[in-house]
Order: C-alpha cells, then sequence, then structure tokens
C-alpha cells in the first residue's frame, strides 16, 4: 500500500505561504486605507483618523519586516500562520471597533482570516481562531465608537438590527470555514491520490521496461563477449597442450560461450515475446489480470459474453493492467466463494464486467466509489483499506479511454458489478494496425 500522509514533501508543500499573507494584507491595507480617506476627507464624516491609520500603519510595519525577513518562497509552520492571522483578526477588530463595531458594513470580513485558516491549517488551529473571531464580534455588538456619520446626526441603530448583523457574522465565519475546509481537504486528498496513482504507474511502466532492458543489455554484451571467446580460442591453440595455463584457458573459453548462451537464450525471449508484449488480444488481458489472484480460495470464472467480430487487440498498457488487476483483486476480497469476469464485444464497444458474490457496495457510499480515501470496507473485513486502490485503478483505466461504473448486480446471489467500456475505435485496426487504447503516454 502507498501512504503519502505522512510524507514530509506533502506536508511541506501543503504549508501556507507567507508571499501569499503578505499580499493579501496588502491589498487589506490599501482597503481600509482607501476607506478611511473616502470616509473622513470625502463624505467628512467625524472619525478617529490618526487611531485608524496607526493600526493601519502596525499592519505595514508587519508586512514589511516580514517581507525583509523571509524569502518570498518562505512557508509558515502552522502555529507562525496562526500567530499572523490572530494579528490580522485582532488588526480588523481594532478598526472596527472605532468605526461603529457591528454597525460598519464591512464587518463581515471578520470572517476572512478564519477562511484562510480553514483551507490551510489543521483544524484545530481553525476552531481556535474562530472562536477568538466570533468573541471579538460579540464584544463589538456592545462596546464600540459611534459609527462615522454627519456630525450632529448621529445614527442610532436598534439594538434587533445589531443582533440581526451579529447573527450574520457569526453565520458567515462557521459557513465559510466549514465550506473552505470540505473543499480545501477534498484538494488535497485529490493531490496525495493522484502522487500515489503516478507512482504506481510509474513503477508499472519500470516492469514492462524489463524486457526492452533484457534486449539491450544482450545486444550491447554480446560483442565483447564474442572477442573474449576469440581470443581465448586462439591462446589456447596456442598454448597446445602446456598443463600450466592450458585448463584455465578452456575454462575461460567455456564460460565465455556460456554467457553467450546465456545472452542467446535472453534475445530469445525478448524477440519471440515482443509480439504478445506489445499486443493484448482482450481474452489475453483477461488471463493475465487474473491469475495472480486464482490461489485465494475464491473461484474465478472467465465467460465470454456476446461477441460479434474479430477480437480486438490493444497495446500493452501497465496502467490498464494494474487498474483491472485491483478490481479483480477488490472483488476477491469480497466474494463469498466466486468472481466473475466476463469480456463483450461489437462494432461500437469492447466491454468488461467483473461481478462477485459477495454482499455487494453499500447503499450509502455506491455514488461515491472511486474517490480517493473512500473505502467501500469495513474496519473488520479483510483487506479492509483507505479506499485509496479503486481511485487509482479508476484514475488509471479512465485515462485509456473508458467508462467505468460501480453497482449492484440484479441477479439473484450476485453482488458488485463493475463494469468497463472502450469505445472499439480506440483498438487497433487489424487491417492498418493504428494505436489503440493501450497506446498511452
Amino acid at each position: 500500500m502507498i501512504s503519502l500522509q505522512s510524507s514530509p514533501d506533502l506536508q511541506q508543500s501543503q504549508r501556507l505561504r507567507l508571499n501569499t499573507l503578505i499580499r493579501l494584507r496588502w491589498l487589506a491595507i490599501v482597503g481600509q486605507s482607501v476607506t478611511v480617506v473616502t470616509v473622513a476627507y470625502w463624505l467628512e464624516f467625524p472619525m478617529p483618523v490618526d487611531l485608524c491609520f496607526a493600526l493601519i500603519g502596525a499592519s505595514a510595519v508587519l508586512n514589511l519586516l516580514l517581507a525583509f525577513r523571509f524569502p518570498a518562497a518562505h512557508r509558515l509552520s502552522p502555529q507562525a500562520a496562526m500567530g499572523i492571522l490572530i494579528f490580522d483578526s485582532l488588526q480588523l477588530g481594532g478598526l472596527l471597533y472605532l468605526t461603529g463595531g457591528l454597525t460598519n458594513p464591512f464587518s463581515l470580513l471578520m470572517s476572512v482570516p478564519v477562511v484562510i485558516s480553514a483551507t490551510s491549517l489543521p483544524v484545530r488551529y481553525t476552531a481556535m481562531l474562530g472562536a477568538l473571531v466570533m468573541l471579538m464580534a460579540t464584544l463589538l455588538a456592545f462596546q464600540h465608537l459611534p459609527l462615522p456619520w454627519t456630525a450632529g446626526e448621529p445614527l442610532k441603530m436598534p439594538f434587533t438590527y445589531i443582533a440581526g448583523i451579529w447573527l450574520a457574522v457569526l453565520s458567515s465565519i462557521a459557513f465559510s470555514a466549514i465550506y473552505a475546509f470540505r473543499v480545501a481537504q477534498e484538494a488535497r486528498l485529490l493531490a496525495n491520490a493522484l502522487a500515489a496513482t503516478e507512482l504506481v504507474l510509474q513503477r508499472e511502466q519500470h516492469l514492462s521496461a524489463l524486457d526492452g532492458l533484457a534486449a539491450a543489455a544482450a545486444h550491447e554484451l554480446g560483442t565483447p563477449l564474442a572477442t573474449i571467446s576469440l581470443v581465448a580460442r586462439e591462446m589456447e591453440k596456442s598454448l597446445g597442450k602446456d598443463s600450466k595455463f592450458h585448463d584455465d584457458v578452456t575454462l575461460l573459453r567455456s564460460q565465455s560461450e556460456r554467457c553467450r548462451e546465456i545472452l542467446k537464450r535472453l534475445t530469445s525471449l525478448s524477440s519471440t515475446g515482443e509480439a504478445h508484449m506489445a499486443r493484448l488480444p482482450i481474452t489475453s488481458l483477461v488471463e493475465e489480470v487474473t491469475a495472480p489472484h486464482r490461489d485465494f480460495g475464491i473461484a474465478i470464472h472467465l465467460k465470454a459474453g456476446n461477441c460479434r467480430g474479430a477480437e480486438p487487440v490493444g497495446h500493452r498498457n501497465p496502467g490498464v493492467i494494474y487498474g483491472l488487476g485491483n478490481l479483480v483483486e477488490n472483488a476477491v476480497d469480497f466474494a463469498r466463494s466466486t468472481v466473475t469476469v466476463t469480456w463483450y464485444w461489437n462494432d461500437e464497444t469492447v466491454g468488461l464486467t467483473v461481478v462477485d458474490d459477495g454482499p455487494g457496495f453499500p447503499g450509502e457510499i455506491i455514488d461515491r466509489i472511486g474517490e480517493p480515501y473512500m473505502s467501500t470496507r469495513s474496519g473488520a473485513e479483510r483487506g479492509g483499506g483507505l479506499g485509496l486502490g479503486l481511485f487509482i485503478a479508476k484514475t488509471l483505466i479512465e485515462r485509456s479511454g473508458a467508462v467505468i461504473d460501480f453497482r449492484n448486480s440484479t441477479e439473484p446471489g450476485k453482488g458488485a458489478l463493475v463494469q468497463i467500456e472502450w469505445p472499439r475505435a480506440m483498438f487497433i485496426n487489424p487491417e492498418s494496425a493504428e494505436a489503440s487504447m493501450f497506446d498511452i503516454a
């Protein structure tokens, strides 16, 4: 099993970049400054301009210190990012205190630091920051300076309206944080799962390349071994019956001949298997993906369905073979006694189904099967995992142009059913030998 959740590189890449927070803060500084200048000097509403710019200046000073102290690509630890977001929340809370508290229409911006935390920090830090911001919102509902308004005409907000604003701010913080956390978490899981998929595909491609490497090694070693054999033969003739070196030279020549025979067999295996390795009929594909799973006490039945026309032939693709093998393995793990693999083809499609006689997919997750870290098993069942294997299999098979469908069989005594279909046009044309679905970079 491939586990990427504890990978240091991934944890580092998921940390929040300092440059991101610096740019967001500069944007906030510009917006706050424009707002203060507009309200104080254009609308000419009385307000504590000096104190407001003092808070804005503190934010600008922090930005400059961080920009000069750390490189642009620096990634913050969760504790450091939490500290910066707490400062931003307090700075915004101070500005709101000076400009009307929750009666200020910009009070909804209090949810921004919490949303940023939800997308990049652990849940406990987001919960702590959310609690702090909600506490500030509650205090600002009762304690604040008057909202800037026309001199001599103070704007008095009814308490019911302030309570509604308070409720809206708290709801916005909670909803936005939960929504941002779920979206970011799904994105992280998907990125980790795709990385695992690439690792699996790379491994399978390396295994498939071993045959070509063997042929290359045989070709490259053939010439020096032939030279060694020729020199040994000439030395054997020159030495004649010299007992001192005759046995050693004879042994050298015999061993060089043995090496040449071994390389000849490697070359023969590569050449005889080259066509098989390059092209794979659908029946051979089924045999290959089911063979490793026959010795686990579960009978695997192979059955040809409705087949019309010439048998489809595809180029060998390690990703497709691995994906189909994973589906068969999953069926074997679930099955009570038998797994049935059926293949079929016609002029339009080429299909394959894998059916087991197990309990089937649970109804509550059947629509989410194939998502990363969505397991179809409970912890007590044998072979239970994280659900990453099905995601990898689904991804690799869909990359070949197939459509894969997970559902429960309607036949009595049958459980889960997985159906894979490719367009027939994606297979090799026997007459023109064009590329197929398995020929994927």
